[in-house]
């Protein structure tokens, strides 16, 4: 049980990391298209303006984040023990 709340308290920090560096992408995107007086359209009735593709891979990439750290972490905490010492 430990492991599980171990490993979903993970992801939600990945999905948050996502979502900070999700709008840190669309902010120099944004920059750099009015520097370049490029028009952008709007994606999901006006809630952003990345790709679609993007949009969605973020959060995809951040689950996996969180999924492989909290696994990493877990072996090397609870079952190596003291290796990140060492």
């Amino acid at each position: 049980m430990k492991k599980i709340v171990y490993i979903i308290l993970w992801v939600a920090l990945g999905l948050i990391l996502s979502f900070i560096l999700h709008g840190i992408i669309e902010i120099f995107y944004l920059k750099w298209a009015n520097a370049n007086n490029i028009v952008v359209d709007r994606v999901l009735n006006g809630a952003c303006y990345l790709p679609i593709w993007l949009i969605v891979l973020l959060p995809i990439l951040g689950i996996a984040f969180g999924v492989w750290a909290g696994l990493f972490f877990w072996r090397k905490i609870y079952i190596e023990k003291n290796s990140l010492v060492n």
